[in-house]
């Protein structure tokens, strides 16, 4: 391929492009684009492009909007029956778009704009609208505008047709009469229509009278049967309530009268309960103080015979009295725990866990006075044998403080069993001694054999060695001890105060 078959090629190319720039249209779907000239047939273009060739086509425009026209009388036209009428409507045209349509309108509109179109029709439109007036009559053409609009469309699409054109609707807008005929029969309609309306509301008023008496009779039955209902309900409730407080009452008696009975059983069982643990009280003390009294008699009569082991014996009296005393006080305890479990049982059955629990207690206090009782005669037997000990290391000094501690509580062994003596009888032997002086010296005289029966058997003689701080012990007697100053200072103010007491 050659340079001038490129050129030319490329000349055909830019001259296509050229004409295709030039050419191309595209119409508005509101607007028909006509192009013709070399074509036989003219080419319609609505809504869609296509190519005018340069110089060889034309294109011109239809307008195919909707348009508004105002067909008016201009005067007044006489009606069928001779009443002339001035009327004034508006008529909704466009050009046909269908093949045979659009080709006349094309002949009559080409090019034309909105304004030229309007003038155009608008004459047509008119004479075809006072055509019509002269065929109605007044009333028809007032009452019924719209049938009267249809006739004018009807009677001006046949012109119309030829044109190329479509009557989309035909409005009314305003009729007006030279006599006021119009404004005349209004008012006759509206004399009718009040009137209508006068006997329409009177019976309207009737039917609502009616309808309100009616309803206040059915109000008025409705709210006596309601209150009637109520009435007898309430009254139904009264009696019910009546029953039932009865009811309550009858069981709230019975229930206080059955209290009542049981609490009267109940006092009396606790009252005899009682009574009846006061006297076992009253006989155990009678039992306690005459075995206190026996104790007492054989305690003397042992204490008179065996003078000579008055330090044993003070000592079995006294670790005795104790464990009695001891022995007294937890069988009354005893008792009486028991006496009050014994109540406490017959009174409420519920509380038997807790009576044992407190009987447990009991028992285990008791096993631990009897530990401890245990347990101090152990101690006092270690004690003893320490002392022995003592006594064989530091020989006669031990010996002698010993003694002299021991005789307070010697004294108080003494003088023990008088505490427990409710009731003394004196009776003069007759030989001129005096009772009372005897028994006053009881103590004194007891605890003066004691200490004689002692300076027999250990070759101890107590009373001088109390006597040793004395001027007749240090002079007179020359007595001299050591060691046990101290302690028989102290011994001798506490046999001084039990002689006292």
């Amino acid at each position: 391929m050659n340079a001038v078959t490129v050129t030319i090629i490329l000349i055909i190319l830019a001259l296509v492009i050229i004409v295709l720039a030039t050419g191309y249209v595209k119409a508005p779907p509101n607007r028909a684009f006509i192009i013709s000239g070399w074509r036989k047939e003219p080419k319609i273009l609505i809504g869609r492009a296509g190519i005018k060739f340069p110089f060889l086509e034309r294109k011109d425009t239809l307008l195919l909007k909707q348009i508004s026209i105002d067909i008016k009388t201009n005067g007044y036209v006489p009606t069928l029956d001779f009443i002339g009428v001035d009327i004034d409507a508006v008529a909704k045209v466009r050009v046909k778009t269908d093949p045979e349509g659009i080709k006349i309108a094309m002949k009559n509109f080409l090019n034309m704009d909105e304004k030229s179109i309007m003038a155009a029709l608008t004459d047509s439109l008119q004479g075809n609208m006072r055509e019509i007036i002269g065929t109605v009559k007044l009333k028809e053409l007032n009452t019924d505008r719209k049938k009267f609009g249809d006739e004018v469309q009807e009677k001006a699409q046949k012109d119309m047709n030829a044109l190329g054109i479509e009557i989309i609707s035909c409005n009314i807008q305003k009729i007006e009469d030279e006599k006021g005929l119009i404004i005349a029969l209004g008012q006759d309609n509206m004399s009718q229509i009040q009137k209508d309306a006068s006997i329409a509301k009177a019976q309207a008023d009737k039917d609502v009278a009616i309808a309100e008496a009616e309803a206040k009779r059915l109000a008025n039955e409705a709210q006596v049967a309601a209150e009637t209902e109520i009435a007898s309900k309430q009254n139904e409730l009264r009696i019910r309530q009546a029953e039932l407080k009865r009811e309550s009452d009858i069981k709230q008696a019975e229930a206080d009268a059955a209290y009542e009975i049981q609490q009267q059983e109940q006092r009396k069982t606790i009252e005899i309960t009682t009574a009846n643990a006061n006297i076992a009280k009253q006989e155990r003390e009678i039992e306690l103080k005459r075995k206190d009294v026996e104790v007492t008699e054989q305690t003397l009569e042992a204490e008179i015979k065996k003078k000579a082991e008055a330090e044993k014996f003070a000592r079995q009296q006294k670790a005795e009295a104790e464990l009695f005393e001891r022995q007294r006080k937890a069988e009354a305890e005893k008792f009486e725990r028991e006496k009050e479990a014994e109540a406490k049982k017959i009174q409420a059955e519920a509380d038997l866990y807790a009576r044992s629990q407190e009987a447990e207690g009991i028992r285990a206090v008791g096993e631990a006075e009897a530990k401890a009782i245990e347990a101090k005669g152990i101690a006092e037997a270690e004690a003893m044998e320490k002392k022995a000990e003592a006594m064989k290391k530091y020989g006669q000094a031990a010996m002698i403080e010993m003694i002299v501690k021991a005789l307070p509580e010697m004294a108080g062994a003494i003088a023990k069993p008088l505490e427990n003596i409710d009731k003394v009888t004196i009776i003069d032997s007759g030989n001129g001694d005096n009772g009372v002086n005897t028994v006053g010296s009881y103590v004194p005289g007891v605890l003066a054999q004691t200490i004689e029966t002692v300076k027999e058997v250990t070759g101890l003689d107590i009373v001088d060695i109390m006597k040793a701080n004395t001027y007749d012990a240090k002079v007179t007697r020359n007595i001299n001890v050591t060691g046990v100053s101290d302690v028989v200072k102290d011994a001798g103010l506490a046999i001084d105060n039990t002689d006292k007491s």
